[in-house]
This record gives structure tokens, sequence and C-alpha cells, in this order.
């Protein structure tokens, strides 16, 4: 049994399409015949309900694996998408930061979870904040995924993410590598855009992904009906986009 690789999707900037990038690369993946795992580690659950996933009728959750009261495989829950599965979470895992703060192994508890688990890909939705639950995420990753809009302030507080994950390299975890970034919400008709893009591509050289993820209502849409934009709309340019982004990673991770 091969290691899965494991992509944390972190940026503590809210919405910059960190979770529908989590959504729909993991679809894109699932749809290239790849068995993917999407952790949904941010509190809102919001990567839950994206795949169609009623968070009131949850008996447990990941909240349940990170303390220790269940294993991995009794929250995984398979959706409607063959080859992909949910491991869904609901605003009480909030609480799991307070209840971890003291306890033993708590920076590993997500990667001591994930120990075993038979996918190709493991998918982490991260939080928008630099918390004990992005910690988790970026120990038990082998990459991390940065998705970053076209926009004006887009830069801003990237410092404070990378300053982590070299913590993260220092300590628990030496060989997390940041497997791209993601411009999201790119408009190139604008000028800003384009140069809000040429500003990351200089500040990141080589790690760029060829791929852009376009403004597109069906993006925007999609999570509603509780589907990924692939299965909403897959001849949406923003369907196209994701399917060229699984490709990328596909890539990138040899």
């Amino acid at each position: 049994m091969a290691k899965p690789v494991v992509i944390a999707v972190t940026n503590q900037k809210g919405g910059v399409g960190k979770t529908t990038t989590t959504v729909n690369l993991a679809y894109c993946l699932a749809k290239e015949g790849k068995k993917v795992l999407l952790v949904d580690f941010d509190p809102q659950g919001n990567a839950t309900s994206g795949l169609g996933v009623d968070k009131e009728s949850l008996q447990q959750t990941i909240r349940d694996v990170v303390t220790n009261e269940a294993p991995l495989s009794a929250v995984v829950q398979a959706t409607d998408v063959k080859n992909l599965f949910l491991v869904p979470a609901t605003p009480e895992l909030a609480n799991t930061e307070v209840e971890l703060a003291a306890a033993e192994k708590r920076f590993s508890r997500l990667k001591l979870a994930l120990t075993g688990a038979d996918y190709d890909f493991i998918l982490i939705d991260s939080p928008p904040s630099l918390s004990l639950l992005t910690v988790n995420g970026l120990i038990a990753a082998d990459y991390v995924l940065l998705p970053v809009q076209a926009e004006f302030y887009a830069m801003e507080g990237l410092g404070q993410l990378l300053e982590t994950m070299k913590l993260v390299r220092k300590g628990m975890n030496p060989t997390l590598e940041l497997i791209g970034v993601l411009v999201t919400m790119m408009d190139s008709r604008t000028m800003l855009s384009r140069q809000v893009l040429a500003e990351i591509q200089k500040h990141f050289p080589g790690k760029v992904f060829e791929t852009t993820i376009p403004r597109n209502v069906r993006i925007a849409e999609a999570p509603s009906h509780g589907e990924p934009v692939g299965k909403y709309d897959k001849w949406s340019k923003g369907a196209r986009a994701y399917k060229s982004l699984a490709k990328e990673v596909m890539d990138r991770v040899g």
C-alpha cells in the first residue's frame, strides 16, 4: 500500500477560495481515478455542506477523531462521487482548540489519525486562521497548497503563514513543502488582476500554478446545490480550470 499524498489547503485569510479549491480539486482528482479523502478541518464545515452532507444529521465528525473518541474509519463518509470520501466537520470543532490546548501530542493528532489511511490523496481544508488546527494540518501534510486571490491585499498575511511553515519544518515535519500557489478569483481583463499575478509570480518563483481560477458564477453557485462545480456544470470555465489544476497537482507530486 503506497502512502497517500497529503495536501493541506491553507491560507489564514478567509474568502480566498480555500474551501472551494479543496472541494473542487478533490472532485477532479477523484474523476481522474484517484481515491481521495477530503478532511474538513474548518469549524465552518463548508466543505461538508459543499459535498451535499447535512451537518445536522451527523453522528460523528473529525472532532471525535482528534479527541481520540473515534477512529478515522468510523467517521469517513462516501459521497455521491465515485472515489471521493469525506471526513465531515461541524462548528463544534472550534471547541476542540480549547479541549486540546493542554493535551498530550496536541499538534500531531491529525497526523496520527491519518496514519495508515488507504487513499491516493488526502486533502485537508484548513481553517482560515493560524490556529492549533491549522498547525495540526501542516504537521500531517506532505505539501501545502496556497490559494491567493488576485486582489490588492493578496500578499498581506502570507509572511506569517510562511513563517509558521518554517517553524513546522524545523520542528515536527521537516519535509513539508509548498506544492504551489494558486491564484483565484482571477479576472484577466483587469490590469489589477494581471499585476497581482505578476507580483505573486515574482514572490514565489517557479511555484505559481499555470492554472488560475477565474471569477465564475458557476463556482459561486455550486456549493448551494451541495455539488462541486464539475458536477454542477462541467463545461463551465470554473470546472475546466479545476480540472486543469488537478492535472498540474498530479504532475508536481510525480
